[in-house]
């Protein structure tokens, strides 16, 4: 996967993309990174990248020039053009779901902004996507694209290593993942469940799932609305004294 990213600061995803999984991602060809200071596409002297709103207001305001001639020369002459991903607040809210979508291309454009906004033929004509990573403002897109590309190079096949662990994830059955335990089994009298050092495979993944389905009926009970559960799920939630929610 080819990821490419527009940003004015530049060295603000050095230590990102040079560490961890991203690291490794891209040691194994996984994935290439390509940080692109888009003032470098400016058609003036003073590589100017923003301007005065027009209709007066407060704050500057991104030019299309710089962002459509760096999308266009990233983009290349191939016949599938990359997905153009805009941070934005007014933007999708990013999930597992979307990550997993974006998993599926071979690249990836995020542009991020700052100052008061972008011009709308910004939005209009180059982007494909507008995201937001939630309800709340940060100072610019660098550190949701950052997220975002964690998010989504970790799902590529080989990365993890462990091809289940994406899998197992929260969020990407549809539910809360269970609880965790290692050594030692009793730390100062605090003891792991019996069932996870019985042997018994088969008890230990519905106590798995017992547990991953009670976590998220109790922290995120909304993620049920869009989940089909299963006749010994909705068993369970009874047994609980859960209500069995609606599917919408």
């Amino acid at each position: 996967m080819k990821i490419d990213v527009l940003t004015l600061f530049p060295e603000m995803f050095e230590g990102v993309f040079g560490s961890s999984i991203l690291k490794k991602a891209r040691e194994k060809g996984s994935a290439e990174y390509n940080v692109v200071n888009f003032r470098d596409f400016a058609d003036n002297k003073h590589q100017t990248v923003d301007d005065y709103p027009y209709g007066g207001g407060a704050g500057m305001v991104l030019k299309p020039q710089p962002i459509f001639d760096a999308v266009e020369h990233l983009s290349g002459k191939a016949v599938k053009k990359p997905r153009v991903i805009l941070l934005c607040p007014q933007g999708e809210v990013f999930t597992q779901k979307k990550a997993e979508e974006f998993v599926k291309e071979d690249h990836l454009i995020f542009v991020c902004g700052h100052y008061e906004g972008y011009d709308e033929r910004i939005r209009e004509h180059v982007v494909t996507d507008e995201i937001s990573i939630g309800d709340f403002v940060l100072t610019g897109g660098e550190l949701g694209a950052m997220v975002m590309v964690d998010s989504i190079v970790r799902l590529l096949p080989g990365v993890l290593g462990n091809e289940d662990s994406p899998v197992l994830d929260s969020f990407s059955s549809g539910l809360l993942e269970h609880p965790h335990y290692t050594r030692p089994a009793d730390f100062r009298g605090y003891k792991v469940p019996d069932v996870l050092i019985s042997g018994n495979h088969s008890k230990i993944e519905e106590w798995r799932e017992q547990e991953s389905l009670r976590r998220t009926v109790t922290r995120r009970p909304d993620l049920l609305n869009d989940y089909s559960l299963s006749d010994r799920q909705k068993k369970w939630l009874k047994e609980w004294g859960y209500e069995i929610p609606v599917k919408r």
